[in-house]
């Protein structure tokens, strides 16, 4: 479980806690230095990082040919960067990490919890939640590239969408298995809202 003080001092404040516990939980790592590789559908075996020095290695080494997530949060790796060469060591400290995935993923609930018309019902907001898990792991909700979004700002719980779809993935539309992770471009820019599993490092201050 992931540690209550790193939580309260290094999460994002417009998410509660308990959210934040979730999210890493269901979708994030208990290792800083985890790292996770994709190519298309299939995950890329890689040998695990045991100094920041060469996580980042590793994550220099697939960007662009792969889609790469890394730390406690599983951030999307070339997030905000143009090249390999931007990489910051914060990408793989436990509170940096943190920071910015829950930062970034507090945007993404926010346009799950917008799309639903900001339901108040309790039975409808583990639904937006696991919608919002599933939008951060494809990079995607009902076609929407998640990442490079607009943040819709603040979201008010005060009505209740009655429409949900049982068992279906959040990215436009597709069951969950079939989401297709984004496949990285050629170049050193991948595009971390098709990042199956991708990290980035800066490009996210603050709010997302």
């Amino acid at each position: 479980m992931i540690d209550a003080v790193l939580i309260k001092q290094c999460a994002n404040e417009t998410l509660k806690p308990e959210i934040v516990e979730m999210f890493i939980e269901r979708a994030g790592s208990q290792n800083p230095l985890a790292i996770t590789v994709r190519s298309g559908n299939r995950i890329v075996l890689v040998p695990k990082p045991t100094t920041p020095d060469e996580a980042l290695a590793l994550i220099r080494d697939n960007l662009g040919r792969n889609t790469v997530r890394v730390g406690i949060t599983q951030y999307p790796a070339g997030l905000g960067i143009s090249e390999a060469g931007q990489l910051k060591p914060d990408l793989v400290d436990a509170c940096e990490n943190v920071r910015m995935g829950t930062a970034l993923f507090g945007k993404v609930y926010r346009i799950v919890t917008k799309w639903y018309g900001n339901p108040t019902a309790t039975d409808v907001l583990p639904q937006v939640l696991d919608d919002a898990i599933i939008a951060w792991q494809t990079g995607y909700f009902e076609g929407i590239a998640v990442f490079r979004a607009t943040d819709p700002g603040d979201v008010k719980l005060t009505q209740t969408r009655p429409v949900r779809r049982d068992g279906v993935e959040a990215q436009a539309g597709l069951p969950e298995s079939e989401t297709k992770p984004e496949v990285p471009s050629e170049a050193v820019t991948p595009d971390a809202n098709n990042a199956g599993i991708r990290i980035d490092l800066s490009g996210v201050g603050g709010r997302p």
